[in-house]
């Protein structure tokens, strides 16, 4: 059996626990998730019998490439996708809820005839929060590119004074492409001296000094699965500031890092790592939760903050980013991408967290 159809087989005893014949996925990553189909344009009407009975549906323009990327299911060349597939349902007919606009309700409600449309949000979003050996195979491929492009950025002398932040972001882009990625999982943040201390700068024209911090936060697209990381560095000698700071959000991070177990509260997994710096005195300058799931998307469930609800299960991917802000001066974030374990969490971004002087 492919991952897909097992995916598929997952999602059918939840359609069958919720009394649903079945589901109507329109979300391209979530048909993505089941079919595998990669295109711009595609639905799946999933069947609580089971495959013979499920319906894939994508237009005229990816004929051939549906062919291929969907052989084991019975295809249908149409548009709308989302009223074509509904006008085959009957019985309990769930539909992507969160996904849905009010027009397009309308529309499908008219397509379903007798069949009974029922709110269904979120369901293969649910099976998407424990990834698969598949799907950490092509996590750990994005986040090697990702370890392979820092390395090459720092080793080929790209962190030098004078270079511009567009500039550094640009070129540490581009080596993510060179080293296996199909582009970067989001706008790289390339933060210098002052400017680090916005967690979420864009680059800008500002120029690399000797002892100013640099915030790298970037990652790279494999096969559709992101990574996310971020390693601070410094240009010349740190200051005693800088490395203190640096020193109390890598042991927030460990902190944070440890606590990832299955069964623990994704709120409590937060504090571990918040607490540090709070005893520390920063607690009011760690701006934002501790980390997110990631995979299909760059941002997905589980949040790892102190309003985060539900606890974590192994072989769930996550981000631990804990980060200090000092306004006017500058900023350290440490961020890795790891897999919940029963043996404990395995790190996919291995570029080291000592403090890199450059």
């Amino acid at each position: 059996m492919s991952s897909y159809a097992a995916r598929r087989t997952a999602l059918r005893q939840e359609l069958q626990a919720t009394n649903l014949d079945a589901l109507l996925v329109t979300n391209l990553l979530n048909v993505r998730y089941l079919t595998g189909f990669t295109g711009s344009n595609a639905a799946v009407l999933v069947d609580a019998a089971g495959d013979d009975t499920t319906v894939f549906c994508t237009d005229g323009r990816y004929l051939t490439q549906s062919a291929k990327q969907v052989p084991d299911l019975e295809r249908l060349i149409d548009r709308p996708c989302d009223t074509a597939l509904a006008r085959r349902a009957k019985g309990r007919l769930g539909f992507e809820s969160h996904q849905v606009t009010v027009d397009g309700l309308d529309e499908l409600t008219a397509a379903a005839g007798k069949a009974e449309l029922v709110k269904s949000g979120g369901l293969v979003e649910k099976l998407r929060l424990v990834k698969d050996e598949v799907e950490i195979e092509a996590l750990r491929m994005a986040c090697a590119a990702a370890d392979r492009a820092l390395g090459a950025l720092i080793g080929h002398g790209g962190l030098r004074a004078g270079r511009t932040e567009r500039e550094v972001a640009r070129e540490l882009e581009s080596r993510m492409l060179d080293h296996g990625a199909e582009g970067p999982s989001f706008s790289s943040i390339v933060a210098f001296g002052a400017n680090s201390a916005v967690p979420h700068h864009s680059p800008t024209d500002a120029t690399l000094h000797v002892g100013d911090l640099i915030k790298l936060d970037f990652g790279a697209l494999v096969d559709g699965y992101h990574s996310d990381m971020t390693r601070t560095l410094v240009l010349g000698k740190p200051a005693d500031w800088q490395r203190d700071l640096y020193d109390l959000v890598a042991r927030s991070q460990a902190a944070g890092r440890n606590a990832l177990t299955p069964g623990a509260r994704v709120s409590d997994v937060d504090h571990a790592s918040r607490e540090v710096i709070e005893k520390a005195g920063h607690g009011n300058e760690f701006l934002h939760g501790l980390g997110h799931g990631v995979g299909l998307e760059i941002h997905e469930a589980p949040a790892l903050s102190k309003a985060g609800a539900g606890t974590l299960s192994a072989g769930m991917a996550v981000t631990v980013e804990p980060g200090v802000y000092l306004s006017g001066r500058g900023g350290v974030r440490i961020e890795d991408t790891l897999v919940v374990r029963e043996s404990g969490p395995e790190l996919l971004t291995l570029t080291t967290k000592e403090l890199v002087v450059v």
